[in-house]
């Protein structure tokens, strides 16, 4: 069993700040990409960004040239992290991440936590 753990997530007003952490545990191999998605409410869930083993990183267009969003992560502790920082109301969503993940003697599967909830307004 694999299980991915999000946190960090809660409630601030426009222009605060989050770290939001997705750790892996349970029988891991290795963990290839980690990703963080989010859903608004009435929205299809949408990619924030990804971050290959290496530390490749792609963030999605509805982020970019935003420096205020950084994602990174921590191989040994198999966690990814979330940096937010100027938060806007059109932030509001639930955050998800995913791992793909290598378990003994299995291919590789992309897991999914349960999802952490963002919430920006005054």
């Amino acid at each position: 069993q694999v299980q991915l753990v999000e946190s960090g997530g809660g409630s601030v007003q426009p222009g605060g700040s989050l770290r939001l952490s997705c750790a892996a545990s349970g029988s891991i191999s290795r963990i290839d990409a980690m990703g963080w998605h989010r859903q608004a409410p009435g929205k299809e869930r949408e990619l924030v960004a990804t971050i290959s083993r290496g530390g490749s990183i792609n963030y999605a267009d509805s982020v970019k040239g935003r420096f205020t969003i950084t994602i990174s992560r921590d191989n040994a502790k198999n966690t990814v992290y979330l940096q937010m920082n100027s938060l806007k109301p059109e932030d509001t969503a639930v955050y998800y991440c995913n791992a793909y993940v290598f378990r003994a003697g299995e291919p590789k599967y992309d897991y999914w936590g349960q999802g952490t909830q963002v919430t920006v307004s005054s």
